[in-house]
Formats: C-alpha cells, structure tokens, sequence
C-alpha cells in the first residue's frame, strides 16, 4: 500500500515548544517564560470581549476594515496596507507561502525566533542561519549571507530571546543592502517597548520590498486571542490577502483587538511599569553577579557562568513557584529568558536567585 508522505522538509521540523505554565506540586505559581502583560488586557477589551459573545452565531468581517483603521489611526499608517492575521506569526507564514519555496533561501540571525525556520522549512524553502555579534543582529553578516537564492530575510527588532535591539540606521544600511527582489521582514513583536521606535514602519514608506509585522500578544495582553497585523507596499499586501483565509479573525478578536489599540492610556501605564520593572531586574540580577545584554523588551535573557548553573537556577525557581524559559534552542543553553512581571513577582525572582547563589555558594 503507497505510504501517504507530506511534502519535503515537513517533516524535517522540529515542533515548537510554548513556555511552560505550571509546576506539579507547587501552587502559588507565577509564569514568566512567555513575555506575557502581567497585567492583562486592558478594560476596555475585556468589555469588548464580554460584549461580542452575544454575536457567535455571526459571521466575522472578511477585510477587518474597523481594526485596519484603528490601527492606522493609533499609527498614523495607511490602512489599505495593512494585513491582520492570526498572530503574526500566521503573516511570517503567510510571506513564507507566497514569495518562498523549494530551490529558496531565507535567511534569519543566530538567536533568531524559532518560527522563522519552521515556516521557512513549511514553504519548502531552505532556512539560513546567520551569525549575530555578541548576540546583536549583524548588518554586514545578513547583506554577506545573500546569495542569488534568497528570497526573505527575517530579523526580530528589538530580538526575541535576546532583548537586544538595532537602531533605525542599521535597519536603513540592512534595506539599503539587499536586493531590491529581496523582501526584508521586521519583526516587531517587541517594538512597543522600545522607546521612541516605529517598529520600522518609515523604511516600509521608503522601501517597497520592507514588511513589518506586529502583534496584540505581548504588550496588549492578548496572547490568548491570537491577533497580529502587517505594514507594507500595496502590492505586497494584495499578494498576502490572496491567500489569507477570508474568516481567519474571528468577531471577538476584532473587538477585543480594536478596544486594545485604542486604549492609549492604559498602554501607557504598562509601558511605564514595564521599564520600572525591566531595570529593577537586570540591575538587581548584575548585583547577583548575572549579567544580560540591555533589553528593549519586556524580558532580561540573564546569562549563567554555564549550561548546568543555568539549569540549576531554572529548577530551583521552579521550587519557588516561578517559571522561567530556558533557551537552549536558542543556541543559548547558558542563558534563561526571564519575563519582566509586576513589582511583587520581580522581588520574587531577585529573592529566589538570591538564594539559590547563596546555597550553591555554601555548598562550594
């Protein structure tokens, strides 16, 4: 009997593992391994939420006209080119689908998101993986790894797992390097905590072949929906929608998604208590004699003397009710990305981490 086999590389993929959520036997847990808003969403949008259960039995907008233009109101962007998806993550597919394929090359750095290669190797495209410098994304090593193959190159902005960020001349001396048929991604999952940055959306006004890709997940504290969007040329955007589900966003996402982006001055507050708290750690971590690179996130990636320190340290936080993300897939095993909470779970880890160099240091 013929085997029924998935296409090439499908199978090549390594399944993505999401951060853990709970620890057995150990109640009073605080999860900080998905760089999730330890507030929540905003009122506004659990109103929303509430208020679009009453129209399950409708069928959602098929052009999402109503979050394109809030979002294009809130960001001063042009609404004709935008695209919303399901998280964004489903855009990056959807780039991958339509501009990537056998014989391709994408690109994307060291430390990179992993759905940078799974989506590539979905696609049937061949993931490259470039060098970053001291966890930093590196212009010249992305312009260098473009071959007459590449078709996409992906970089996140500020980077996930590693915090670190690359200010707008860089990104312009990236764009300005590539090939014109060659489509620069910028990720900016993250691009909200980074003070005074566009995400990248004045290169895509200069740049037809520059996409920036956003999302409702971090900062709006509505990873459990699910929603993303993307900025980019007309034509870009009209080749994405062609093969966007017509009903991929449901009522309830749009409502809860257009109640958040609005919702400005509750940003604002968790954008402030982000930076107080995002120092607070990292400054407190170095006094423990664990560094990180400067975040521009809502994350420290602390740095352990090894892979086994680090692994320690992760177990015994478990012990204390807090999960952290290890990183190893990441090429990072030495490190644990450690979400930045409210004030009463950042003293948490700080008194954690804490004891556990205290211990490790008696029983040296």
């Amino acid at each position: 009997m013929p085997r029924i086999a998935p296409q090439p590389g499908i199978m090549d993929i390594a399944l993505y593992v999401g951060g853990q959520s709970r620890v057995e036997g150990v109640d009073d847990v605080v999860k900080l391994s998905s760089n999730e808003n330890p507030f929540g969403p905003s009122p506004a949008a659990i109103e929303a939420i509430a208020a679009s259960a009453g129209q399950a039995h409708r069928y959602p907008s098929t052009d999402h006209a109503e979050l394109r233009a809030a979002i294009g109101a809130v960001h001063e962007l042009d609404p004709e080119r935008i695209i919303c998806g399901v998280g964004s993550d489903e855009i990056i597919h959807f780039l991958n689908q339509a501009y990537a394929g056998p014989g391709d090359e994408v690109l994307h750095t060291e430390h990179g998101f992993s759905m940078y290669k799974i989506s590539t190797k979905a696609a049937g495209a061949t993931p490259v993986e470039v060098p970053e410098r001291e966890r930093v994304t590196d212009v010249e090593a992305l312009i260098a790894g473009v071959t007459e193959r590449t078709r996409l190159v992906f970089i996140a902005n500020p980077n996930n797992p590693t915090g670190t960020f690359i200010g707008e001349q860089d990104l312009r001396r990236l764009a300005e390097g590539l090939p014109e048929d060659v489509i620069l991604v910028l990720d900016g999952a993250y691009a909200e905590f980074a003070e005074g940055y566009d995400g990248g959306a004045a290169l895509v006004d200069d740049f037809p072949n520059v996409v920036m890709t956003r999302t409702f997940s971090k900062l709006y504290g509505l990873g459990g929906l699910r929603i993303g969007w993307a900025y980019a040329a007309r034509e870009v955007i009209d080749v994405l929608n062609r093969i966007r589900g017509p009903f991929n966003l449901s009522n309830t996402q749009l409502a809860a998604a257009e109640a958040a982006v609005r919702d400005r001055a509750y940003i604002a507050n968790c954008l402030t208590q982000n930076a107080t708290q995002r120092a607070r750690l990292a400054q407190g971590l170095a006094d423990l004699g664990i560094p990180s690179d400067r975040s521009e996130a809502n994350f420290i990636l602390a740095r352990f003397t090894d892979a086994a320190e680090a692994e320690a340290c992760d177990l015994f936080l478990q012990s204390r009710g807090l999960i952290v993300r290890r990183v190893g897939s990441y090429n990072l095993p030495q490190c644990l990305r450690i979400t930045v909470g409210d004030e009463a779970a950042v003293t948490r880890v700080l008194d954690a981490v804490a004891d556990f160099r205290a211990e490790r240091e008696g029983a040296a």
